[in-house]
């Protein structure tokens, strides 16, 4: 069937009341506030499987990173937070289809397999799902992948491969682009113009204008999120989706958006 999930999340670990200080946490209440309005849009959902985009996975220049270990594994002990734990079992089965098309594709990619008993996630893939994951009523699988340095239309087309994947299946599948734009709002006035320019151009579905970007605003922009969304674009292009921006803010320089885009009822 069709997805049935798509959207967009942020991912600093600020975020998280374990983490953040309470004068940080009242700035980001919007984001927060948004975060849990997607949890439960997930929820309703009632996904078997949720793939994440993570642009702080292992990133390769010339291909596509695909996680193929079935544990998956995090804490929070990099931010002074040990105790947040995390565990999901990815799908190796969705993992070896999205992996075998980009073969017949051409699209440069590999499986990700390091002979380890767990993949250790990274902040990009655990902190959106904290928030997703906490109200959800029956666990999800999580089908981690690294976005590339290859070029635009090739990010487009491995979401492509994952949205007709998820046509020919019978499991509820969910794309989620984790990323955070801006990373100089305070220091580059004009980036703060290309986080509105996006949100813009998401909110009026001018996928082909997203594809055009120039290569110079993209370098200067200063963001991890805007490949992410590539993908997740392609993977919902032909359905008839409703953009939500559910909430934008950058009070410490940095702009997390949240974004929903309903999907067809199928």
């Amino acid at each position: 069937m069709p997805l049935v999930f798509a959207g967009i999340s942020p991912h600093p670990p600020i975020l998280l009341p374990e983490i953040g200080k309470p004068e940080d946490l009242a700035k980001v209440v919007e984001t927060t506030q948004a975060l849990n309005k997607l949890g439960r849009i997930l929820n309703e959902a009632e996904i078997d499987t949720l793939i994440v985009i993570s642009p702080h996975m292992l990133v390769y220049p010339d291909k596509f990173n695909i996680c193929g270990i079935k544990k998956l594994f995090g804490t929070f002990a990099s931010f002074d937070a040990p105790e947040v734990i995390m565990e999901f079992n990815n799908d190796l089965e969705l993992a070896s289809q999205v992996y075998s098309e980009t073969e017949k594709e051409g699209i440069d990619a590999f499986l990700y397999d390091n002979d380890s008993e767990f993949f250790e996630m990274d902040h990009g893939l655990m902190v959106p799902l904290y928030f997703l994951s906490r109200q959800q009523e029956s666990k999800f699988k999580v089908l981690p992948v690294a976005y590339s340095f290859q070029d635009k239309t090739r990010h487009f087309a491995l979401g492509e491969i994952i949205g007709n994947i998820a046509k020919r299946t019978n499991k509820r599948i969910g794309i989620l682009a984790s990323g955070d734009f801006s990373h100089q709002l305070m220091q580059k006035s004009q980036t703060k113009e290309y986080d509105e320019k996006l949100i813009n151009d998401l909110r009026e579905k001018n996928i082909k204008d997203i594809l055009f970007y120039e290569d110079e605003m993209i370098e200067d922009w200063n963001e991890c999120g805007f490949r992410s969304v590539l993908i997740l674009l392609g993977a919902i292009e032909n359905t008839n989706f409703t953009p939500e921006i559910l909430s934008y803010e950058g009070p410490f320089g940095v702009g997390y958006l949240v974004a929903n885009f309903k999907l067809p009822e199928n």
